[in-house]
């Protein structure tokens, strides 16, 4: 242990001798939503936590303070470059230091297992080396810069049905070699401040309180020195938790923390020694942040990086992240002096990250349309909607201009606050200035609406209780939203948007518009808070007559341009996805654009795998993830040839639903059994012997590549390559071993070993170095409980994909 730390621990021990036990028990269960409660005695300021996987919300939902977006964490890991996450992390800290936020509740790295999974937009892999790594770039970036980080969700929480309650049964060995994996990564290389412990249940017991699996696995083999949080609302046993390993309860201020848990302390049930335990570890976090007087924080001020330009990285990462699945006839980068249409809803109104725990409000967005209009020449670029994802009704957003006015029962504002849609959400003290919820009678959206179309328009509302909807002057609703029957709580708490009414309008024309909500203390929400929407949808015309306009827009350009994207109701988090298909009639209009020009390239704005039947039928096929506030941007950047597209697939991207080797996430009778082992992703895709449409690993640029040697040693892999293009460009080297056969255990074929980023100009040849780790050659023996190293004699191969090895070398372990 280092000076410092020494000195940390000191100021931690002495201000623990003076705390009584009713401070200590408040200190383990939050104050509010997002923080911890201060305790002056001991000079201990409160410890603040925000969601932050791709930004820094804060403690408010609102756009006052906007935050930087970066792409989705399933973007970040298509880079494949650690050191390019650690750059991501840097930024989010210095992000969460200018809001005043010690912790960031990220990274999630939880595993791919199935494409159904609704939340897989904000974990990075179904490889958990690939996870290890960028989680563990990521971890080092945010603390680097003085901040916290909670790797989740511990363990084994890879879908989102039933997540609260579901029992997971996943045998030893794949949980040691799959799903605690990249945790134990990141343990032992990033040296995490914290950890989140999941809703669910782990082979019979709550992972809040899994002793095991946190004290004995984490804490006790890793040496994980950090504090451990449950998930919000995940505690529920107030000696099973604190027995359990679980150091924080929240969010308060009521949990099973506080004085339950002195109470149980005084009843004999639970040890002081145990509360001591947890308390420690909370005040040696605050001393590592710089929370707690006469400690020196693990990064003083002196030693901040340097700042970073979030719009410029948010660009970066994006083109990097961006994965060129196919390039025929070299459709990209597109010719200059060509014009172009662009076509879908999703160009004009880009899906830039995924919602739930990554919801921020950036300062702008640029959308692929913003990206190409500035980007291109005048009067070469034409525009056409084609059609839209969804013909349901979403949050208010372009064209409306609002803010939420309170009240008290007697009229009077108590506060106000912009909003960044029509969507309220205020959780814990998350209310404007001067708002209490015991004062607090009535909340109305109001402001006005400027369309961007003539026509009819529907607007509605999403959420429970009293509503009374007016659009320029008229009442088009008076009444109230009853509880629906959803399995989900948050789902069944805020309904289903509804339509209340629609009103014809010109473009350009502003009308008012308000939604009053009085409150209902019946419909309480399932954490203190106030949530609904005020929710709109454009004049609908007829699909038919949409994507026959666009292919005739398509016809008369030199290349097609098609941007497909899911929506938040298909891909989010809370729910697990019914299919891979994309919503509305997007299949057809790709096809339609295809049939009337050959120069067709579709970008699909996902943050997970989507069935594209119309493939093989296209010039060129680009993922663009949810690509963050400069998305647009860096969308012209690839497109037009000014960059080129970095990423390679984190995950394997099947041609249909039906052949994904692994799909259940639903469970039966309350378990989810993982009956497949450890075959997941590429691991199940070679046992299966079916192929994917992409598979893992791939991913175009443009140059071309040519692997001239691989030398291997033990612990390393040496692979040299050559630029046979004409463009300088970029290319991630990928090293798999291939498991020699064996009467033993069975095992998945081959497994990423390593993987390294090199540039070269054209004609250069360049070496890069590629560890091997020991773990490459283990696997965890169940009967033994230890991991035993499988000897024989491995493949190790070296290419751009799991399917595209190129070299092959020997090594006898």
């Amino acid at each position: 242990m280092e000076a410092a730390e020494q000195a940390r621990e000191q100021v931690v021990e002495a201000a623990l001798r003076k705390l009584g036990l009713d401070a200590k028990t408040r200190l383990l269960a939050g104050r509010d939503m997002w923080s911890l409660p201060a305790l002056p005695e001991i000079g201990l300021a409160s410890l603040v936590m925000s969601d932050g996987p791709i930004g820094v919300r804060g403690v408010r939902w609102t756009a006052d303070d906007p935050s930087v977006a970066l792409p989705s964490p399933t973007a970040l890991a298509a880079t494949w470059d650690p050191v390019l996450a650690r750059r991501a992390g840097r930024l989010l800290a210095q992000e969460a230091r200018r809001k005043g936020v010690h912790v960031l509740l990220a990274p999630t790295v939880n595993l791919h297992r199935s494409p159904l999974g609704g939340r897989h937009f904000e974990a990075y892999s179904e490889d958990p080396y690939l996870t290890g790594e960028i989680g563990t770039g990521y971890v080092l970036g945010v603390q680097d810069g003085g901040v916290g980080t909670t790797v989740k969700h511990f363990v084994a929480n890879d879908a989102e049905t039933d997540r609260f309650t579901v029992d997971n049964i996943v045998a030893a060995r794949p949980l040691r070699e799959l799903y605690l994996a990249p945790f134990e990564a990141i343990v032992k290389n990033a040296r995490p401040w914290g950890v989140m412990a999941a809703y669910n249940q782990v082979n019979g017991v709550t992972m809040t309180e899994h002793a095991h699996l946190q004290n004995d696995v984490l804490r006790g083999e890793w040496g994980f020195d950090g504090f451990i949080v449950s998930d919000w609302m995940a505690a529920r046993s107030t000696k099973g938790a604190i027995e359990g390993g679980l150091d924080v309860a929240m969010p308060g201020p009521h949990t099973v923390y506080g004085e339950a848990l002195a109470a149980a302390v005084r009843a004999g049930e639970v040890a002081e020694e145990t509360v001591d335990h947890a308390v420690r570890r909370v005040l040696r976090l605050a001393a590592r942040v710089g929370a707690l007087d006469g400690a020196e924080p693990a990064v003083p001020e002196s030693r901040l990086p340097e700042p970073v330009d979030g719009d410029a990285l948010a660009r970066e990462i994006a083109r990097r992240s961006f994965v060129l699945v196919r390039n025929e006839r070299g459709a990209l980068p597109l010719p200059g002096g060509g014009t172009v249409a662009l076509i879908g809803a999703a160009a004009r109104d880009a899906r830039v990250l995924g919602g739930g725990s990554a919801q921020v409000f950036p300062e702008h967005t640029v959308s692929p349309l913003d990206g190409l209009t500035a980007a291109l020449p005048p009067d070469s670029l034409t525009y056409a909607i084609g059609a839209d994802p969804s013909d349901e009704l979403g949050p208010a957003g372009p064209g409306f201009t609002l803010r939420a006015v309170c009240r008290d029962a007697d009229g009077r504002v108590l506060g106000e606050g912009s909003l960044p849609s029509g969507q309220v959400q205020w959780i814990g003290d998350d209310l404007p200035d001067g708002v209490t919820y015991d004062t607090l009678h009535s909340v109305e959206v109001t402001g006005t609406f400027t369309p961007r179309e003539s026509g009819e328009h529907a607007f509605g509302t999403r959420g429970l209780g009293a509503f009374t909807l007016t659009v320029a002057g008229e009442v088009l609703y008076d009444g109230v939203q009853e509880m629906s029957d959803e399995s989900d709580p948050f789902e069944a708490f805020f309904g289903a948007p509804t339509e209340r009414g629609r009103v014809t309008l010109t473009e350009g024309v502003p009308v008012e518009v308000s939604l009053l909500h009085p409150l209902d203390r019946e419909h309480a929400a399932p954490l203190p808070g106030v949530m609904f929407s005020f929710v709109h949808l454009g004049p609908r015309r007829d699909p038919d007559e949409l994507i026959a306009e666009a292919a005739r827009a398509a016809r008369a350009a030199d290349t097609a341009v098609v941007v497909v994207a899911t929506t938040e109701r298909v891909e989010s988090e809370g729910f697990d996805r019914r299919d891979l298909k994309l919503p509305g009639r997007q299949d057809d209009l790709v096809r339609a654009v295809a049939a009337a020009n050959p120069n067709t390239v579709v970008v699909v704005n996902a943050g997970s795998p989507v069935e594209m039947e119309w493939r093989d039928d296209v010039a060129a096929i680009l993922l663009s993830w949810f690509p963050g506030q400069e998305g647009g941007a860096a969308l012209a950047d690839v497109l037009l040839g000014a960059e080129e597209p970095g990423g390679r697939l984190p995950t394997t991207w099947p041609a249909r639903l039906t052949d994904a080797p692994v799909t259940e996430v639903t469970p039966t009778d309350g378990r989810l059994p993982y009956a497949e082992g450890v075959f997941i992703g590429y691991r199940a895709w070679e046992r299966s012997g079916t192929t994917p449409a992409y598979p893992f690993g791939h991913g175009l640029g443009y140059t071309t590549w040519e692997y001239e040697s691989l030398d291997v040693t033990p612990d390393h892999a040496t692979v040299r390559i050559r630029n046979t293009g004409t463009r300088p460009g970029r290319e991630v080297v990928q090293v798999y071993a291939a498991a020699p056969a064996t009467g033993g255990a069975e095992g998945p074929a081959r497994r990423l070993a390593g993987f390294g980023c090199v540039e070269a100009a054209p004609g250069e040849a360049v070496g890069v170095d590629v560890p091997l780790p020991r773990r490459t050659f283990e696997i965890w023996d169940e009967a033994a409980g230890r991991w035993s190293v499988v000897p024989g004699t491995y493949a190790i191969e070296a290419g751009r994909s799991v399917t595209d090895r190129r070299l092959s070398a020997s090594l006898v372990v």
